[in-house]
């Protein structure tokens, strides 16, 4: 039988309950903290600080405790840490988002306006009829607000992709890259300097690249940073779609990358900033990113970059790209 529903808890006793389990607590600033996010918001970010339970090293379980030296005001400026990091993020994906929307576009195009509606154009596997009903849920959500769109819809018998790909969303855009044919993708992801040299990669890995550009790998791991930071969500030290390393790695300004797979954010911060300084090459995102983490997450006491799965030497990563 499931346990019984928590009972909710005032503000003052939220207080003396992190109280009682070793945080420091500035009363005034916890007060104005919880009446502005919730002690359930909070409680991921302080769940770092809880005391480790040796019980299962594999799957690390914490105690209700907190280690010596918590407090509740380094908790708040890792929140706000995460929350400046979410906004450069979501900046970056913006950017990344309409170029790859552009790129495909491009192709597909240069095959018709309506060419995404043939289903031969794409790969085998590729689920277009799936693809395509998505699509058309997007024109339809958008006819109401969108006078361009409206247009087509009176005079037209269909939508030129240009059209469509101004209602679709970073998600519809990734999978569509990804069943693109092999060719399509390779100079798509060539187009935003990731030029792999298949000599390179040994065995399964050479095999894979000629199969699958890994670009499409990493954006369905961009689509999930993408929707932490549109919803909010904790993105420090999320634990992230698995995406292998191996490719891009032989690309000399990402051969920081971690060996094998990379789950954790900085895989994707690191990617993320090779193709914005392509995209635009003047662009500063790389230099707040490094001075972000320096400035705010690097004096946080108790927490470290390996969180987030940066090396030691992570701040020359963004420097050279």
């Amino acid at each position: 039988m499931d346990e019984h529903v928590k009972d909710p808890t005032t503000i003052d006793e939220q207080i003396r309950i992190l109280s009682e389990r070793g945080m420091h607590v500035d009363i005034d600033l916890a007060q104005q903290w919880l009446r502005s996010v919730s002690y359930y918001r909070l409680s991921g970010y302080w769940y770092p600080y809880r005391e480790q339970l040796q019980s299962a090293p594999r799957t690390p379980a914490r105690a209700d405790t907190f280690v010596p030296g918590s407090t509740f005001s380094e908790v708040a400026d890792l929140y706000e840490f995460d929350r400046k990091l979410r906004t450069l993020v979501h900046d970056g994906i913006e950017r990344i988002e309409i170029a790859l929307r552009t790129r495909v576009g491009e192709w597909i195009v240069t095959h018709g306006p309506l060419a995404h509606q043939e289903k031969n154009l794409f790969r085998p596997d590729f689920d277009h009829k799936t693809w395509l009903k998505t699509a058309r849920r997007r024109i339809q959500r958008a006819e109401g607000n969108n006078a361009a769109i409206r247009h087509y819809t009176d005079k037209y018998e269909g939508y030129p992709f240009w059209v469509l790909a101004e209602t679709l969303d970073f998600a519809d855009i990734s999978k569509l890259y990804a069943g693109l044919p092999i060719n399509a993708q390779h100079e798509i992801s060539r187009s935003f300097g990731f030029i792999v040299e298949p000599t390179a990669l040994k065995g399964k890995h050479r095999k894979k690249y000629y199969t699958r550009d890994p670009l499409a790998r990493w954006c369905e791991q961009l689509t999930v940073v993408r929707n932490v930071c549109a919803h909010h969500g904790r993105l420090f030290n999320r634990n992230l779609l698995p995406v292998s390393t191996v490719a891009f790695r032989t690309i000399d300004r990402l051969s920081p990358l971690p060996e094998g797979q990379s789950d954790k954010v900085f895989g994707a911060l690191l990617v993320m900033g090779f193709m914005l300084h392509n995209i635009s090459p003047g662009t500063s995102w790389a230099r707040k990113l490094s001075n972000l983490v320096h400035d705010d997450y690097d004096q946080l006491t108790l927490r470290s970059v390996n969180e987030m799965g940066f090396s030691p030497d992570w701040a020359s990563s963004f420097t050279h790209l």
